[in-house]
């Protein structure tokens, strides 16, 4: 499920692309099949960087990587690397875990080019109040989500940090559904009978991109997305003049 679009990104050949927090790397996996740029993923969890490297490996095997890719861990707080370093940054689901999140946009800000641009996406607040509500093991666990952040909150801080917002997205509203659902079920009972078959649901309707899939979609996305996706500038960018 690839939250932040690279054509909104603006990800173009040769660019350096920095994939924050990146998880098990659907974004990098999406990202070095459609562009001849220069991959850097980064995560803490070293698990999740071995899922990335094993599913990289094996589109590289299939011919269908036309980037290079490179993954370490590292804290999103204090980055290795040097400033204006990437034209490109995505960070999806990472600021709601971290207990510094404006350090840690601060340090995004700092890597990345004058010219580039950046795209965040956090959980929307509906829903994830109501997954909050419904269940204390959606969050409460070490490495989980710490804070729930309305829409003006995180335009906010990304604008404090020094970032102009161009385009706002709300994205994935029937994944709302599918966490809701895991929540009333059992958070832990990920092989319940009912969030089992909607998920399996949601993987066919992706796969086949459906009419009804979308606009059903769209309208669900004007109440309640799952993620909101604010894609943003540095501040004095020649195209925000």
């Amino acid at each position: 499920m690839v939250t932040v679009g690279l054509d909104l990104l603006g990800l173009k050949d040769g660019d350096w692309l920095l994939d924050a927090g990146c998880g098990d790397g659907r974004h990098s996996w999406i990202a070095s099949k459609r562009n001849h740029s220069t991959i850097i993923a980064f995560d803490t969890d070293w698990e999740s960087l071995e899922k990335n490297k094993y599913t990289l490996a094996l589109l590289k095997q299939k011919g269908e990587v036309n980037s290079n890719s490179h993954l370490l861990q590292a804290d999103i707080t204090s980055l290795p690397f040097k400033d204006g370093a990437f034209n490109r940054i995505i960070c999806s689901e990472v600021l709601e875990h971290i207990p510094q999140d404006r350090q840690a946009v601060r340090e995004l800000i700092r890597v990345l080019d004058s010219d580039g641009a950046m795209g965040v996406s956090v959980p929307h607040y509906l829903a994830e109040s109501i997954c909050w509500m419904l269940s204390k093991d959606y969050y409460g666990f070490p490495g989980g989500h710490i804070r729930k952040y309305k829409s003006r909150q995180i335009a906010a801080l990304l604008r404090s940090s020094g970032l102009n917002i161009y385009t706002v997205r709300r994205n994935h509203a029937l994944h709302s559904f599918y966490w809701i659902l895991r929540c009333l079920f059992g958070i832990k009972r990920e092989n319940a009978l009912v969030p089992s078959l909607y998920n399996k649901f949601l993987i066919l309707d992706i796969d086949n991109s459906h009419r009804a899939r979308r606009w059903l979609e769209g309208f669900f996305n004007l109440i309640i997305p799952k993620s909101i996706v604010i894609y943003t500038r540095k501040k004095g960018h020649p195209s925000l003049q």
